[in-house]
């Protein structure tokens, strides 16, 4: 934690906006979303005789979370004793294996929200606080998981933001600006960011965000988190109710 909590009180006394991640941060899916980038990188490899470079779910976690999803895939393979031209190849196959396997992974069985989060997003938006969402998925993904929550724009939340939606994904700060651009907020000071990933705290940074929190429910622990210099780590977002 780089500031005290007096500080960051302080701080969150100012926030118009507040930022969340979907994956592992709001939506509970047990890292489905990596668990299907680790399987898919998989089949791509055996598909081109590489079996022997198999990844497992901890490196999808350290070198893929909170990034575009085929950006994810590319930054994973390329931490493998892999020739630059053929993690192209092998890119283009596993994200089409991906995109298939998770329209078919999220179902209303394998994610929920997390216990509380409406009663979280009322409670910001009770104080005048707008609750947006973005995330590395694509639009289409990311509004089926909206779908199967039974959340939608203008009622559970104020906006969503994907990576399809700006030129460039996280750790970019487009995401926010453009968040920041429909509600008309100047000073990025007033918005606060939250995720599961360093990539979202780097984002929250990137943006100058006034306050940018690490969550710990899904995809990277405290260590890895803190790494990226949060302003603070929490159990679950959640645990933000503290600070209305």
């Amino acid at each position: 934690m780089s500031t005290d909590i007096n500080s960051i009180k302080e701080q969150f006394n100012h926030i118009k906006l507040c930022v969340f991640d979907m994956a592992g941060t709001t939506v509970n899916e047990d890292n489905l979303v990596y668990k299907t980038v680790r399987d898919a990188i998989n089949q791509a490899l055996i598909d081109e005789d590489k079996a022997d470079k198999a990844v497992d779910l901890d490196i999808c976690l350290a070198f893929g979370a909170g990034k575009e999803k085929r950006q994810a895939i590319t930054d994973i393979l390329n931490e493998l004793d892999i020739a630059g031209d053929e993690v192209e190849s092998l890119t283009d196959t596993a994200f089409t294996i991906f995109k298939t396997r998770l329209a078919k992974a999220y179902t209303a069985e394998t994610l929920a929200s997390f216990e509380g989060m409406l009663e979280l997003f009322n409670k910001l938006k009770e104080t005048g606080r707008k609750v947006v969402l973005n995330t590395g998925y694509d639009a289409t993904t990311a509004n089926n998981i909206l779908t199967i929550l039974g959340w939608s724009v203008g009622n559970e939340i104020d906006a969503l933001i994907t990576a399809d939606d700006v030129r460039h994904g996280r750790p970019a700060p487009d995401m926010i600006t453009l968040a920041m651009e429909n509600f008309g907020i100047k000073d990025s000071m007033q918005v606060l960011k939250a995720g599961d990933s360093g990539i979202d705290i780097e984002e929250g940074k990137n943006a100058n965000c006034g306050l940018c929190i690490g969550v710990l429910s899904g995809a990277q622990t405290r260590a890895q988190l803190e790494q990226h210099a949060p302003d603070m780590v929490l159990r679950r977002l959640t645990d933000l109710a503290e600070l209305i």
